[in-house]
């Protein structure tokens, strides 16, 4: 059993690092979580059992009191989907993080990187990876970078990005980068690996490649899915079909955005397979699943409604590097707010409103709001294709659809923020609370703050589609609570 010690995770909103604190904790050790807006740890089991740290590894003012009395540090943020220039950004972010943890005394760093050689001519994005645990290096704290290829579990963005494609393409488009070898690896692994780290003295210092069981082309991932789902597939190889063609395929048919699927489609024409299996020597109570194994489990955790984190909870996904804006009271706000009171219990209109979006849909002409994601795809936006972690359960920056929750107050309100392309910025908020009556009034309230003359054209002349939908949408909200 490794020694308890205070421990920071960097990136705690992301999808590695969410569900690395949890196991943290198990293991007995304290928690500290370097965020840039603490309130999207909010709704988190483990929140109460942390200490929250506001910083940004971009800001290296904000790092001193995040490393104070820290032993460990896990690194796990990266500037992919941003914008601009991500490499810059990373290795910046490394350095400002290399430098305050050897200001402040920090024993070690942990980082998960990814696989691939770099002698091959790597992707920017996979030598961004690489360079990055390269900074970190520089400092006089040792690292261990653990590096991984495709991160298999429900939720995961290269899984996700599988998955979608062989659910939704009945024949499927093979550029040559199909053909590629990988080792993918289960989400359980990689975690198995990063805590046991902390208790394996001759991991300080070392790279270490980590994989599944199996080494398979991506064409292979896709086929072993279909099969497993029961589908019929057919490919049709094409000897040309370019990154940046690829990335907008893979835009339309799944729910991730072109800046970030290209530089991953880029990386997909690296081999990435382990070459030193050293890490099954030091580890050997961590036993690699094969990929069909890590694809069961994932699924099964979709279908128990069991996923603990997602790709889409990441705030580069969607809002680049700037933190997210919280609604405030300003002039130049347009309110559209719509009352209904009801029968039913103040806890079962909440209910009905917090379960809005995913397979569900919006209640109210849910063909304009598929519509209406469809436009904001083609423009580039999210579109309405992340659907939703869970079916019931909210927490503050879940991904719903085209917007991100921004607040959640149980029982109580509901504030979405709008990450589709619209010019200014807009929020729906459902509130609900017992009226003089005693009855439940449902209250919801569509917020729209114009930029320039462009956002006033496009309040007033959706006004009348928008009038129809919020008014179906409060009744039918009203009527399924009851």
């Amino acid at each position: 059993m490794p020694q308890p010690m205070l421990i920071l995770v960097t990136g705690a909103t992301g999808y590695v690092g969410g569900r690395l604190v949890p196991r943290l904790l198990a293991a007995g050790h304290r928690v500290r979580c370097l965020v840039r807006d603490p309130d999207r740890l909010e709704g988190r089991s483990w929140l109460p059992q942390v200490e929250v740290v506001q910083g940004d590894m971009l800001q290296p003012e904000t790092l001193a009191a995040a490393m104070r009395d820290v032993q460990v540090v896990y690194y796990l943020v990266h500037s992919l989907g941003g914008g601009g220039d991500f490499s810059t950004r990373d290795v910046q972010a490394a350095d400002n993080c290399a430098r305050a943890a050897q200001a402040a005394g920090v024993q070690r760093i942990i980082y998960l990187g990814g696989l691939g050689d770099a002698r091959t001519g790597l992707s920017p994005h996979l030598a961004s990876r690489q360079q990055t645990g390269e900074v970190l290096r520089r400092a006089r704290v040792p690292v261990t970078e653990f590096r991984a290829a495709v991160i298999v579990g429900s939720g995961s963005l290269s899984f996700e990005m599988i998955r979608y494609l062989t659910e939704r393409v009945p024949v499927m488009i093979c550029p040559r980068w199909v053909r590629t070898r990988t080792q993918p690896i289960a989400i359980r692994n990689v975690l198995d690996y990063l805590v046991a780290a902390l208790d394996c003295p001759a991991s300080v210092g070392r790279i270490l490649e980590i994989g599944g069981r199996d080494v398979m082309t991506y064409a292979d991932m896709m086929r072993t899915y279909a099969r497993m789902r029961g589908l019929k597939r057919a490919s049709i190889t094409v000897p040309v079909l370019t990154p940046r063609l690829s990335s907008y395929w893979v835009h339309l048919v799944t729910p991730i955005p072109a800046n970030i699927a290209q530089p991953l489609i880029k990386g997909l024409g690296n081999e990435v397979v382990v070459r030193d299996a050293s890490a099954l020597s030091l580890f050997p109570d961590i036993k690699p699943m094969d990929y069909e194994s890590a694809v069961k489990l994932a699924l099964a955790k979709m279908d128990a409604h069991g996923v603990e984190t997602s790709w889409a909870d990441a705030l580069v996904s969607s809002e680049g590097a700037r933190v997210p804006v919280k609604l405030v009271s300003t002039q130049g706000m347009h309110l559209e707010r719509r009352q209904i009171s009801t029968d039913a219990s103040t806890d079962a209109v909440y209910r009905s409103f917090a379960s809005l979006g995913g397979k569900r849909g919006w209640l109210a002409m849910d063909w304009a709001w598929q519509l209406r994601g469809m436009m904001d795809r083609l423009c580039g936006g999210v579109g309405m294709r992340r659907g939703r972690r869970d079916p019931v359960d909210l927490r503050v920056g879940d991904a719903l659809d085209f917007w991100r929750v921004e607040c959640v107050e149980p029982g109580h309100m509901i504030r979405l923020r709008a990450e589709m392309k619209v010019p200014g910025r807009a929020w729906l908020q459902f509130e609900t609370h017992r009226d003089t009556d005693g009855r439940a009034l449902l209250t919801q309230t569509a917020i729209f703050e114009p930029k320039g003359l462009a956002g006033l054209l496009y309040w007033y002349l959706l006004y009348p589609i928008h009038a129809v939908i919020f008014s179906g949408m409060v009744r039918k909200v009203a009527a399924q609570a009851r």
